[in-house]
């Protein structure tokens, strides 16, 4: 993506499309990732943890420290954790990985 970005394949408007409440966890809560953003000078990139599954409603449950993710992992049911670097300035997001959580 990012090389598309610099190509000119992609507009950095593309690339720059956190949801609302992504750029809100990034913002407010998360945990600093230490590295600066590859598309704005001013951005310092955040981690930004989610998980899905049973009882987490459509929109997963944001999970932002690892006390809070062992928490679900303990919970009955099968979920996926979603970590995600996010710029809070621009936008720019990308999937860091994910993973199957829990006893399921």
């Amino acid at each position: 993506m990012l090389a598309d970005v610099e190509a000119g394949v992609v507009s950095r408007a593309e690339a720059c499309d956190a949801h609302p409440d992504l750029l809100r966890a990034a913002r407010n809560a998360a945990p600093p990732l230490g590295r600066r953003c590859p598309l704005c000078p001013d951005g310092d990139l955040r981690i930004v943890g989610y998980v899905f599954g049973p009882r987490m409603g459509s929109g997963g449950k944001c999970v932002l420290s690892d006390a809070e993710l062992q928490r679900v992992a303990r919970r009955n049911g099968s979920f996926m954790a979603y970590e995600l670097e996010v710029c809070p300035e621009c936008g720019w997001n990308h999937l860091i990985r994910k993973y199957p959580l829990g006893a399921g």
